[in-house]
Order: structure tokens, then sequence, then C-alpha cells
């Protein structure tokens, strides 16, 4: 049937699955929004109140679902105001779609109005940039963007398409979606060496990755800690993986991981790491990492293996189907003296706190009561978002969503908010400090436009919290732009923006809160004031071993 552009797009969305899109329109997109409007019933469009907004809400309904999130926005500042959420969605590897138009082709390359080379810009950060200047190429080109999101390693694809594009006519003929590559290059022998690997090691670990989460691989990741008789440790990206009540689970790795784990890893005979990068945030000394042990190395992306640590064996392809094969090559092994040894390390070692005031460890863990554990985290960057790592048992994957390798404030309201939109049966949290908040807060006005029932809980220490712990403890307490004690009062921006707000000051509020914020079914923010230098432990400093791991008790034995 003879459609145009613009409708070709929507019937492709529709070919897709594709159920939300969050976005902000403008001049060149117009004919878009137009069949999207003759679409309503059937694909739900979410206004942001910025594009930034958008494509955060994709990536956090990607998360969320495991499906492609999808973002539209307009040429020039509304294509670039994209540019965090897409570099975010990159670094995660999470499938996103972004759409974007642009001028009409006769004024390419022209400086036009609002004319911005939003495929080069992106480029860097994307698996593949197109832009469509020829309207017989739209939908295959849309098509290939949703495949290449997908499969292999996940990672958003931008689509720009010149107005004029969207204006034309021409014949549309409804394709279903096709099988995605899996990205598997591994062999028999790759399979056997593994098996040895893991049959000779007397002190073997397990460090997983957000590559696990992608893979859908939780089940078989446990029967192999099983099979292995081993400890298990994950990264910021690969919480809910291994289930956070289970004895074989030692908690995070890396800067502000456990002990346990930074000293474990830094003893074991044997690294096996599903699905993870050994980013400079785990690794910390990449010459001394692990070095007691031999490294297997399990990811789909051939290009990650010997990047950052040496391997000593690996295995390219989709974790799922490797550990399937290996979970049915492995005896049952069993290591009781080495995890006799891990089990002192967590008893000698626990995370632990100030229990005296209110504290964010306090609040993720009353979060985690109320909700029975179910919930879905989400958080922006900073102290607060270690401690929502730390305190809050992930019992399953995607219930933890958070901004690992980009590291971007204001990630998490418009991430929430797209979370629930994909999971509305479940309750979302946002964990955001004040420092984040500042940079998201208008998306409470796209919470309350749709009464979408999120729950903010900003951790209010009235400071940029990380940025003053690194400078408290390297850079002589000169505290340089990081005090943020002014007059801005987040409950009356949250009701002025058409949201419920609830303050907390004292550990007793804080389960009544949770619970009164649930029960309101409607968007609610909630302000934990909290102490300015309260810190988060473990740490290791940048670059150091991970074996260096300290805490404030170990602070408190120099001083």
């Amino acid at each position: 049937m003879q459609l145009t552009g613009a409708e070709i797009v929507v019937e492709c969305l529709k070919e897709q699955g594709v159920d939300t899109v969050f976005g902000y329109p403008g001049g060149t997109i117009l004919n878009v929004y137009d069949a999207l409007y003759m679409h309503r019933e059937e694909i739900t469009h979410i206004l942001t109140s910025h594009e930034q907004g958008a494509a955060h809400a994709a990536d956090g309904y990607a998360r969320a679902t495991g499906k492609v999130g999808v973002c539209l926005a307009t040429s020039g500042p509304g294509a670039t105001n994209l540019v965090t959420g897409i570099a975010t969605a990159y670094m995660d590897s999470v499938p996103v779609v972004a759409i974007t138009c642009n001028v009409n082709l006769p004024l390419l390359g022209k400086d036009s109005f609002q004319e911005v080379d939003i495929a080069g810009v992106t480029m860097p950060i994307t698996k593949h940039s197109y832009i469509v200047k020829d309207i017989s190429k739209l939908a295959d080109t849309i098509r290939r963007a949703f495949s290449i999101a997908r499969e292999k390693r996940p990672g958003p694809v931008l689509v720009d398409i010149t107005k004029d594009v969207t204006a034309g006519v021409y014949e549309y003929e409804k394709q279903a979606p096709g099988e995605c590559e899996s990205g598997c290059k591994y062999t028999d022998e790759d399979i056997k060496r593994a098996v040895s690997l893991i049959q000779e090691a007397k002190k073997p670990f397990i460090y997983v990755g957000g590559g696990a989460v992608i893979s859908g691989a939780y089940k078989e990741v446990r029967a192999l800690a099983g099979l292995m008789d081993a400890p298990v440790c994950d990264t910021l990206m690969g919480k809910g993986v291994m289930d956070g009540h289970d004895e074989r689970y030692t908690g995070m790795i890396g800067m502000h991981g456990t002990k346990t784990s930074n000293l474990g890893v830094s003893e074991c005979d044997l690294l096996v790491a599903l699905g993870a990068r050994f980013s400079d945030r785990v690794v910390g000394n990449a010459a001394m990492f692990a070095s007691n042990a031999k490294i297997l190395q399990i990811d789909i992306d051939a290009a990650e293996i010997n990047k950052n640590i040496r391997t000593d064996a690996s295995v390219v392809g989709d974790l799922k189907e490797i550990l399937t094969l290996i979970n049915k090559e492995l005896p049952q092994m069993e290591h009781k003296q080495w995890n006799e040894h891990i089990k002192e390390l967590k008893e000698k070692f626990p995370l632990n706190y100030d229990e005296s005031g209110l504290s964010c460890p306090y609040i993720m863990e009353q979060i985690d009561k109320v909700t029975d554990g179910k919930a879905v985290i989400v958080t922006d960057v900073g102290q607060h978002q270690m401690w929502a790592a730390q305190y809050f048992k992930y019992s399953e994957p995607r219930s933890f969503l958070s901004s690992g390798g980009l590291g971007t404030m204001g990630y998490g309201l418009g991430a929430v908010i797209g979370a629930k939109m994909g999971r509305p049966e479940r309750v979302c949290i946002n964990i955001a400090g004040d420092g984040c908040l500042r940079m998201n807060m208008n998306e409470l006005a796209t919470a309350a436009r749709y009464q979408i029932p999120i729950i903010e809980v900003v951790i209010n220490n009235h400071v940029l919290g990380m940025v003053r712990q690194w400078q408290t403890l390297f850079y002589g307490k000169r505290y340089s732009q990081t005090v943020l004690n002014d007059g801005v009062d987040f409950c009356m921006v949250a009701k002025g923006l058409g949201c419920e707000a609830i303050r907390v000051t004292r550990k007793e509020e804080v389960a009544q809160a949770i619970t009164r914020a649930i029960e309101l079914k409607k968007p609610v923010l909630i302000e934990c004031v909290i102490p300015e230098d309260d810190k988060v432990f473990p740490m290791v400093p940048a670059g150091a071993p991970i074996s260096e791991v300290f805490d404030a008790t170990d602070l408190e034995k120099e001083a």
C-alpha cells in the first residue's frame, strides 16, 4: 500500500512490537508526530520535558524489559539533546533506537535553520548511525536499526530522516522482524579448554557483569556457581544475576566493592569472568589484578578479550548458550576449604554503617524490607548509587538500573519513568542525590502529566557527596564547588511540578514514607535529609590494587 514516509516509520515501529516511545516534537519531525497521532491507540507517546529525559526513558524502558527502547527528537538542538542519553546507552550496551528528523534534502550542508549532522555527531557513541535521504530505503533502514540494536552485543542506533522523506509517498509492505545474529564464534575446543580450567582450579571465583543480564543467563550462572562450588561477585551492571541472599554471593567487586570480593579475587587461582569487561573501576591496578589467578573470560564481544586484562582462555559468544554447554560437561565439584575461607572473610568484613542516625544505607534496607525486595531500583550517579548497589539485596536481573560506564548524573528520573512504563506491575523507585536532581528535576512534570506512579527518593546531604568524599580523603578537605546548601526546597519544587512530596529527617519516618508513596499510586518525591559527610565504604583509591581496599575502621586505626 502507498504510505507517506512518516506513516512508514510508524508502521515499522508497530512491526517491531513497539508499544511506547518517548520524545519531543519540532519542525522537521512534525510529519512523524502527525502519523503517531493517528496511531495513538497502538503506540503510547510520552512527552518528556527535555530530549535528554526521552533518551534516558528509552534506556530505562529497555533495561527493565529487555526490549528495544525508542526515543524521538527533531533536528538541531532536539537531536543534540539526545547525545548524552545515547552515550549512556552505548557504554552499558543498552538497545535503543533514536529516531531524529533533519531539514529537507536540498538544505542539508547549508547551515540551514536547526540543521546538525547528528549522524556524524553520534557516530562514536552508536553501533551505527544512518541518515535516510531516499524514501525507498526508509523501511529497510528502520528494520535494520532495530536488528543492529538487539543483535550480538546490544547498543543504540540512530536513524536520521530528512523531512522531505517523511512527506513523500512510497509502497509499504509489512514484514515480520527477522532473527538476530547470535554473535557466537566459539569452537568445541574453547568449551573443552574452559571446562578443563574450571576442573583444575582449587580456589575459583566467579565475576559476573552486565552481559549476564543482557543474555538472560541468570539461571545458568547460578547453576555454574553450584557446580563449581565457587563464590560469586558482581559488577554494578551485573546486579541480580546472582541472588543477593545466596550464601555464595560476596557482593560487588571494585572501587566500592566488598572486602570479601576484592580480597577473594586477589587470592583466587581461577577467575571466571561472565559478560564482564574488566573496567578500571573494577580492576584498579591492572598489573596487580587477580595476579594469582588464571583468567577465563566469556563474552559476546571478541573486542573485549584481552583488552584490559590478559586472559588464559576465552569463549566468544552468547553467555546463556555457552554456559548451557559448559554446565553439561562439568561434574559436581567441591572446594570446602576455599569456601570456608571466603565465609570467614564475609564474617570478618561485613558491610556496615553508622546506625545512630538517618543514612542512605538504612533507607535502602527499609526500601528492601517494605517492598519485599521486589522493587525495580533505578539510580542516578554518586554516593547514593553505591549505597543502593550495596544495601538492597537484588534477587533477580533487570531490577537494578544505573548508568555504569558513562556515570551520567541526571540519568535516573527519566530512566525510572521508562522503567515504570515498561514494568507497570512493579514498584519503580529512583534513588537520586540532590546534585543529580538539580540536573533533571523537570522530568517530575512528565511523571505528573501522565500520573506515572514513580517514587523519587532524594538523598539530600546538601553537597556533591562523592566528589566531596574524594576532596576529604585526597584533596585536603578543600571543598571547591561541592557545597549545595542553598535555598532550594525539593518538596516545594515537586509539588509545584504536580507531584506529591514527603520530607524525612528521622529513621522512624522512612518505612512509613515509602509505604505511603506506594499507596498513593501517583508520582511522589521523598526527600531524605542526611549528614553531609557520610561516606561510601569500602573504597579502593584510584589506580591502587583492589587488595588495598579500606573502610572507615581502617581510617580510624591510621588516625
